[in-house]
């Protein structure tokens, strides 16, 4: 019988199945030799899976992978999909971008708010005074739309072409202002407001009135992260 937990689905698990049955070569992570759960992609001994919080619905996310973010241990996307029942995954494609992820952004059940640093948005997009946070959260409780984050992971450098993608233009922006440099501490970020995914989405997700989601993320945020760092072969 196998040491390794059934793999708990979600939209980035089930991306990342798809892309392994398509792809001819492996990914070949940091600790190759490592045996990790198919689902939190740390080593056996330091799974996660069992720490999975409830899930809740007080947003959804949409998380739009550069191509072969998704196979990564390191990555902390995956994590906010655990925490949000309501989720999406997708590989960015520029030019292709998938019909699927087209229908989500303009689904009228949703009200989709593109999560990245304001300086990179034209003003009129960007939610980055009180009033204009109002605004976006009273129109879409008016309208009865779910708040949809729309993440977009992988480097840095990838992250930004990524935010000039055709499709994403006319989405409004909502960044955070981090007064102190990130704790992340599973990459290197050449600027302190290059945070993770999920430590960037606890304080989003505070901003959106969705504070139950904010913490059971914050929360097991912190646990990926100890446990991830202590799995690192270098430990």
């Amino acid at each position: 019988m196998s040491d390794v937990p059934p793999v708990l689905e979600n939209a980035v698990t089930r991306l990342r199945q798809r892309e392994l049955a398509q792809s001819r070569r492996a990914f070949i992570a940091r600790g190759g030799r490592m045996v990790r759960c198919p689902h939190c992609l740390l080593s056996v001994p330091l799974c996660l899976c069992s720490e999975r919080p409830a899930p809740s619905d007080e947003a959804a996310v949409c998380l739009i992978f550069y191509k072969g973010e998704v196979y990564k241990p390191s990555n902390s996307g995956r994590l906010v999909a655990d925490v949000l029942s309501d989720n999406h995954a997708f590989l960015w494609n520029r030019t292709e971008p998938d019909p699927a992820l087209l229908a989500l952004l303009t689904n009228p059940a949703y009200a989709p708010v593109l999560v990245f640093p304001f300086q990179y948005a034209d003003s009129h997009r960007r939610l980055d005074t009180p009033a204009a946070l109002q605004q976006y959260r009273t129109q879409a409780a008016e309208s009865r739309r779910k708040p949809l984050l729309v993440l977009l992971d992988g480097s840095w450098r990838e992250a930004r072409k990524m935010f000039r993608s055709p499709s994403l233009a006319n989405l409004p922006v909502l960044g955070i202002q981090p007064q102190a440099p990130g704790n992340y501490q599973l990459r290197e970020a050449a600027h302190d407001y290059q945070l993770g995914t999920a430590e960037v989405t606890i304080e989003i997700l505070q901003q959106l009135q969705a504070p139950v989601a904010s913490a059971r993320l914050a929360v097991y945020f912190n646990l990926f992260r100890e446990r991830y760092l202590a799995g690192k072969p270098s430990h």
